[in-house]
């Protein structure tokens, strides 16, 4: 049995969505087909009907200024996102966390859709848009929508999108405005190209030596990509010291629920590490803030 029966190349979402609902049986869309293929191959995704492949919409691909807004297509592969001058300027946790997903052969074809779409609470894009403040634009026959990236997730693998009549188009960033900046970083595994042991997102904004506003993402904190809101308030208003750190990492490590994995860390080394991510991240992003 082949993995799947009819193949549908889409040349705008709504031919797309068409193509979606049409099928008889269960369709998925496909971009750069990094995690769908193997779990089609693997037995770990029953066999689909119909695969419709975005990657020659042109909306999907683009990478530009709107509205004060940094958009983002959602079929725009990993390497051209690390190379994007304005994806360096205005989203450094993304153009950092997107230079550490797979490695460059994968980074070809692995589009930034994908990497949220498959809702792992670790996911380095995710985690990096979601201290970013991004916002997802969806696609159905019946028009668009925008959402809070926070909002898509169900639990680890499960998304709140319907793969039948939903699109995931692409993403809204924030510019960045003086006095803010952004950091990512991770623990990983040495080969390097596994789901991270322990990621973090930081986003700030500077007020002369104090902590104007911040937004802190980690994973994997939960079944879900989040934010570690208890930890931000905690330093909203103070002068960075190592008293505020070590109280934002009691925040954040009462609200986050770090498990052990028996392939990759138990949960007393990721709180350790939690704070070790967390001071680095944070310096590295506060530096940048004042233009270091």
């Amino acid at each position: 049995m082949t993995a799947w029966k009819k193949y549908h190349l889409a040349q705008n979402v709504d031919d797309a969505l068409r193509a979606l609902t049409a099928a008889r049986g269960e369709s998925r869309l496909i971009a750069g087909g990094t995690d769908l293929l193997l779990d089609l191959q693997q037995g770990r995704h029953p066999p689909v009907d119909t695969l419709v492949d975005v990657t020659h919409i042109a909306e999907m691909n683009l990478l530009e200024i709107r509205q004060q807004n940094l958009f983002i297509g959602a079929a725009l592969p990993l390497n051209r996102i690390v190379r994007h001058p304005l994806v360096f300027e205005h989203a450094q946790a993304l153009y950092e966390a997107a230079g550490l997903i797979g490695g460059p052969q994968v980074r070809n074809t692995a589009t930034l859709g994908g990497n949220v779409g498959h809702a792992l609470p670790a996911a380095d894009g995710t985690i990096a848009l979601m201290a970013l403040d991004a916002r997802a634009e969806i696609a159905t026959l019946g028009g668009r929508r925008q959402a809070p990236l926070g909002e898509l997730f169900l639990g680890p693998g499960r998304s709140v999108l319907d793969p039948r009549e939903e699109i995931l188009v692409g993403f809204y960033l924030p510019l960045i405005h003086p006095g803010q900046a952004s950091a990512f970083q991770r623990i990983m595994r040495p080969q390097g190209v596994a789901i991270a042991i322990l990621n973090m997102a930081v986003w700030v904004e500077r007020q002369g030596e104090r902590i104007g506003d911040v937004r802190i993402a980690v994973g994997p904190g939960g079944p879900v990509p989040r934010r570690a809101r208890e930890a931000e308030e905690a330093l909203i208003g103070e002068a960075p010291n190592e008293e505020v750190t070590q109280r934002a990492l009691d925040c954040l490590l009462g609200e986050t629920h770090f498990r052990t994995s028996p392939h990759r860390a138990t949960e007393a080394y990721r709180r350790h590490m939690a704070g070790v991510l967390l001071k680095d991240t944070f310096s590295l992003a506060w530096g940048r803030a004042a233009g270091q």
